[in-house]
């Protein structure tokens, strides 16, 4: 018979030359790393764009928000007046210092006046009542002749008085007889929106405009001519007809780059606000990243070859030490992991059968002296039972059981120690059963853990705490409420307020503000101490009390009591007509017509206003108002109270 040879124990691929192997290695990782980052760039290049979406978006929202505020405030303080200038004629100094303090509450007016039928200025915010006629004026004739009270946003002029560009507000004063009787105007410097606008990051091909709805530019970011007719343009011939808010691609009108386009029509007023971003702005982060991730890959390929070369050098060996790593995997595996823990064998009955020589420098234990021992004589007594628990859940020779507990060190000390059980061998025997066992010094882990879980509490406490007074914040009073308010049938709510705190600032400066704020704090605090009930800072002078399972008469006695132990502490205020620092309360507590909570706060609210109308430095039931009467005299005292106070 002919001679044959043995089959060759490496099988199909030992017959592969090793440099195919290698060659078809490195090609194939080669294209699985470029491939990756081929994927990776794209991947990249849609994110970024989908991020610059999603940022120019929100950024036109909170513009448009912006700019509707903006023009809403001024809207609301017009309003007034010319509700005012239907009834009467005030007197020019009286009403032109009311104009004045208007424009200083609102940082957006330039200046707010008032012309008469014939177009003459009757009152302004300006320090000299302009002499010029402004029936010339679009504004002017349009509220002439049409009996709109609506606002009216005017394209940008110039000011006869600097040559300031502004926007013009206006608004009709229509007499009691109907007829025509002025206009109420204000204007707006466009520096106040472009102020705001250059802090904003949109790169320098970017852009910010506010327009009319007719298409007419009020004001752009960075700089252009105001007045620029911008109705011929896709967004008003196309796609402010199909939605109010929208993006996409175009070429800019104002420098002819391709750029990236949100726009979104404001709520309420005729104008819409666009935020335009460059591509290359918006994508300057993926190229930067690109050439991240280009040397990166570089790197990588590097490292194939290398590792390719490597390979090449070590295939010859391979099957040499193939069958002596097999033989002693097992031994380098436990030797490698666990050099460091100490490894111990327990018998059937707890006995200790070998332990390793790292415990004596882990636990200070020698060995020799622990063989034949129980392994329980060095476990602490309260976590004996949960050591045996961990042993009778293993039920197979690859299940491992953990568990962290005292352990006994050489010196009487405790430590605790991790440790890692499992079935030494599988066998049918019960009394031959082995476990094996990895210990391993957790302590200095354990007392890691301990202080962070300190940690977390403690902060957990600062989120639900005011800074100053450490009476609870406004969100944890807003919260306990909530929850009170469901699960109680009774319930109150105390608002309290510091009288002429304001005068206080003024007179004794800030700190000695802070120092009566926590005073007053205290004494609100130490009321509802030991108690179910919550003292919470509401928001600068004001405090607030919950009072669940309480009735209006006991809730009122615990405002009295507050209020009066305020006074007790004898803090003088001199601008306070009493001398010292008071506070006023109002109390109202659930009752079968109250909608919620918010409305019970509503209620107490209320009660407040009316202790401060009737002069402070008291407490007032809510169910004791008579409302159309408290209501009345809201509308005929407002601005009554000094700034800083409420005036509700």
């Amino acid at each position: 018979m002919p001679h044959r040879n043995p089959p060759d124990p490496g099988g199909p691929l030992r017959r592969v030359p090793s440099t195919a192997v290698v060659i078809t290695f490195a090609l194939v990782m080669t294209a699985c790393v470029l491939g990756v980052m081929a994927w990776k760039a794209l991947d990249a290049k849609k994110a970024a764009l989908a991020s610059g979406s999603s940022d120019i978006q929100n950024l036109v929202h909170s513009l448009s928000e912006h700019a509707s505020h903006t023009i809403q405030a001024v809207d609301i303080a017009m309003a007034g007046m010319v509700d005012l200038l239907k009834y009467r004629n005030p007197k020019p100094d009286r009403f032109n210092r009311y104009l004045t303090e208007t424009a200083k509450t609102l940082p957006q007016l330039r200046g707010i006046g008032v012309a008469d039928a014939d177009g003459n200025w009757s009152y302004s915010s300006l320090p000299e009542t302009p002499r010029h006629n402004v029936t010339d004026r679009s504004y002017f004739a349009y509220h002439r002749d049409a009996p709109d009270n609506s606002l009216r946003i005017s394209e940008p002029s110039q000011s006869r008085l600097d040559d300031q560009s502004s926007i013009v507000l206006s608004k009709r004063i229509t007499r009691l007889d109907g007829n025509f009787g002025g206009v109420v105007v204000a204007a707006i410097d466009k520096e106040y929106f472009n102020g705001f606008y250059r802090t904003l990051h949109i790169g320098t091909d970017g852009g910010i405009t506010l327009i009319r709805n007719d298409g007419i530019l009020l004001t752009r970011w960075p700089l252009s001519d105001m007045g620029t007719d911008l109705s011929r343009t896709s967004l008003f011939t196309k796609h402010l007809k199909l939605s109010p808010v929208g993006y996409y691609k175009i070429i800019s009108p104002f420098d002819g780059i391709a750029k990236y386009f949100g726009y979104e029509a404001t709520p309420h007023y005729p104008m819409v606000v666009t935020v335009a971003m460059s591509e290359d702005w918006l994508l300057s982060g993926w190229r930067k990243g690109l050439r991240t991730d280009v040397i990166v890959a570089g790197v990588l390929l590097c490292m194939i070859l290398m590792l390719a070369a490597l390979l090449a050098l070590q295939f010859r060996f391979r099957n040499k030490i193939e069958r002596a790593l097999r033989e002693r995997e097992a031994h380098y595996r436990l030797l490698a992991n666990n050099i460091a823990d100490i490894i111990i064998l327990i018998d059937a009955r707890s006995l200790l059968r070998y332990v390793s020589r790292s415990a004596e420098p882990v636990l200070g234990l020698r060995p020799k002296d622990l063989i034949g021992k129980s392994c329980f004589d060095l476990v602490h007594r309260d976590d004996r039972e949960s050591v045996k628990s961990a042993t009778a859940r293993l039920n197979g020779v690859d299940s491992v059981s953990t568990v962290v507990f005292r352990h006994y060190r050489g010196d009487g000390t405790l430590a605790w120690v991790e440790s890692k059980f499992k079935l030494a061998s599988e066998t049918d025997d019960p009394t031959r059963t082995e476990f094996l066992c990895v210990i391993r010094d957790v302590t200095e882990r354990k007392r890691m853990e301990d202080e962070l879980t300190q940690l977390n509490r403690r902060l957990t406490q600062l989120a639900a705490t005011d800074g100053l007074t450490n009476l609870t914040n406004r969100r944890t009073f807003d919260g306990f409420l909530r929850r009170e308010y469901e699960a109680c049938e009774e319930i109150a709510v105390l608002l309290l307020d510091i009288d002429n705190f304001k005068g206080y600032n003024d007179t004794y400066g800030h700190q000695a503000g802070d120092r009566c704020l926590q005073a007053v704090a205290r004494a609100i605090g130490d009321a509802t101490a030991n108690t179910s009930g919550l003292s919470a800072r509401y928001g600068g002078e004001e405090f607030a009390v919950v009072l669940p399972n309480t009735t209006e008469d006991a809730a009122l006695k615990v405002a009295e009591s507050i209020r009066l132990t305020v006074r007790a502490l004898g803090i003088p205020n001199t601008a306070s007509s009493r001398g010292y620092i008071t506070i006023s309360a109002g109390v109202a507590a659930r009752n079968r017509s109250t909608l919620d909570e918010a409305a019970l706060v509503g209620e107490a609210d209320t009660a407040l206003y009316e202790a401060k109308r009737l002069g402070r430095n008291r407490s007032i039931l809510y169910s004791s108002l008579d409302l159309q009467y408290v209501e009345s005299e809201s509308i005929q005292h407002d601005g009554e109270f000094a700034p800083g106070e409420r005036t509700h």
